[in-house]
């Protein structure tokens, strides 16, 4: 890959991982629009790897207090808010693991086309734009269970669809279930974290033992790029979800679907 090719995609999927618009969906479209090689999913788990450092840098406080709150809770047989919402979060990751486990290959076989991402985009948007609408909006991540942190887990299982958005599907959840706009988002990034470290060291384990040649460089640089773009997307998603809501999102994810939809049939 040349580094402009490797710049342009790390810059799209740092943008896109934590906005409801869907990374996976956006790193397949060069390949099938600009007659662009794929480039595979290792490329994607590096650029994602680069996304997980930025969430992780960004709510290093928060995953400190949750994990000494995780620790403690063996040790004194007592629960916390911070303590419960560590087993949430690692709840909430289970079905993913399951689902990609089993249905690995068939996706990256079948489902990384434009057409599929055409159909997830329009309608899991036309699901969130319903969400925020009809959301009651009175739950923090403190206050929702583990019954609905598994719910938000199984709708990050589904988002292992290309298009459909791992972020955009699991605040769709969240807000369904009752979460505030500002704590879907913040339980959506941090239950990114487990699968995100998941699928790195799976890759990682298939480049150490593949025969064929990588490009470390394309990687490295991808993985930076990626990060720098997600840890800024991050800062300015939080501090404006409140007021702008997603519709904007709704919005754009409509039309590209469209404009996908016309592209292959018009």
């Amino acid at each position: 890959m040349e580094s402009l090719q490797v710049i342009f995609l790390a810059l799209i999927q740092g943008l896109t991982e934590f906005l409801p618009i869907s990374s996976s969906g956006h790193l397949i479209l060069p390949a099938q629009l600009l007659g662009w090689e794929d480039q595979g999913l290792s490329f994607d788990v590096a650029v994602n790897t680069g996304s997980l450092f930025a969430v992780i840098i960004y709510f290093r406080t928060e995953i400190v207090t949750l994990t000494q709150a995780w620790i403690k809770s063996f040790a004194t047989g007592t629960q916390t808010q911070e303590s419960k919402l560590s087993w949430w979060i690692l709840l909430a990751t289970i079905p993913a693991v399951i689902v990609g486990f089993m249905a690995k290959d068939f996706i990256e076989t079948h489902l990384r086309n434009t057409l599929v991402i055409a159909i997830t985009t329009i309608f899991f948007g036309l699901l969130l734009w319903v969400a925020d609408r009809m959301s009651k909006a009175q739950l923090n991540e403190f206050q929702m269970g583990w019954k609905k942190a598994l719910l938000i887990g199984v709708a990050q299982a589904m988002a292992l669809i290309p298009g459909t958005s791992r972020s955009g599907a699991t605040m769709t959840a969240a807000l369904m279930l009752g979460l505030t706009r500002e704590a879907a988002a913040r339980f959506s990034f941090l239950m990114s974290i487990p699968v995100s470290c998941g699928a790195a060291l799976l890759v990682t384990k298939d480049l150490i033992e593949s025969p064929l040649p990588i490009d470390y460089q394309a990687l490295g640089l991808g993985l930076v790029v990626s990060f720098v773009a997600a840890y800024i997307c991050i800062h300015y998603f939080l501090k404006f979800i409140s007021q702008i809501g997603m519709t904007p999102f709704v919005i754009y994810r409509l039309i590209l679907g469209s404009i996908l939809l016309g592209l292959l049939y018009l």
